[in-house]
C-alpha cells in the first residue's frame, strides 16, 4: 500500500490539553493510517511469527511507553506460548527530534539468556535506540534476536542489521496515535495521525 497516495485522508482537529494548551488547540492532525489498515497488518506479523517461531516460546520485549497498544494487540494475535517484559528508554524528551542521547530509564525483569527475543517498538526512524536495544540485548546471550516495528521510516536510519518485521513503512513524517505520542499527548488515538504545525 502506497500511503502517501492514499485517497482516503481526512483532516481531523483536536482540542484540549496543554501543549500550551492554545498552541495544541491549533493542532491539526491528518488521518494516515486507518483501525482497518492496522489491525489487518497485525495480524500478518502475528501469522509470520507464529510460523517462525513454532515449537518456542519467544519474549516479546516491548519498548516503553510508545510501543504498549502494538505489542497488546501483537502479542493477542499471536497463537504461541509466550512471555513479556518491557524496556523503557528516553531519546526524545517532548521533542520532534531525537536528542541522539538514549538512556535507559527501565531495565529487563526477565532473564533473556538463551531465549528467542523478539523486540516490539513503536517506530523506528534514526536507529539510535534500537541499536542501543540490540547491543544491550546481545550482550546477555540470547539464543536469537529480532526486532517488530509498527512503522519504519524510509531513508532515515543507517542501521547495519536488518527489521524482520515491519508493518508500514512512512516517509519522514512525524505522527502519533496508537501509541506515538508528542510530548505525551495522543497516544489514546485509535488511529495514526500526522502531527502538522
Amino acid at each position: 500500500m502506497n500511503l502517501q497516495q492514499n485517497s482516503g485522508l481526512q483532516k481531523v482537529t483536536v482540542t484540549g490539553g496543554e501543549k500550551s494548551s492554545a498552541q495544541l488547540k491549533k493542532s491539526k492532525l491528518k488521518r494516515y493510517i486507518s483501525r482497518k489498515e492496522i489491525k489487518s497488518r497485525v495480524r500478518k506479523l502475528a501469522a509470520k511469527i507464529d510460523k517462525d517461531y513454532k515449537g518456542k516460546i519467544p519474549i516479546f520485549i516491548g519498548v516503553l511507553n510508545g510501543s504498549f497498544i502494538f505489542i497488546s494487540d501483537l502479542v493477542r494475535e499471536v497463537k504461541l506460548e509466550t512471555e513479556i517484559d518491557f524496556l523503557k528508554l528516553s531519546s526524545y524528551g517532548d521533542s520532534k527530534i531525537s536528542s541522539g542521547d538514549v538512556k535507559l530509564l527501565k531495565d529487563l525483569n526477565c532473564t533473556i539468556e538463551g531465549r528467542d527475543i523478539i523486540i516490539v517498538e513503536d517506530i523506528i526512524d534514526s536507529g539510535l535506540s534500537i541499536k542501543y536495544i540490540r547491543d544491550l540485548v546481545l550482550s546477555h546471550n540470547p539464543a536469537s534476536l529480532q526486532f517488530a516495528a509498527l512503522l519504519f521510516k524510509k531513508g532515515i536510519s543507517s542501521l547495519d542489521f536488518g527489521i524482520k518485521y515491519v508493518g508500514f513503512k512512512i516517509p519522514n513524517k512525524f505522527v502519533v496515535g496508537y501509541g506515538l505520542d508528542y510530548a505525551q499527548k495522543y497516544r489514546n488515538l485509535k488511529e495514526i495521525f500526522i502531527l502538522r504545525n
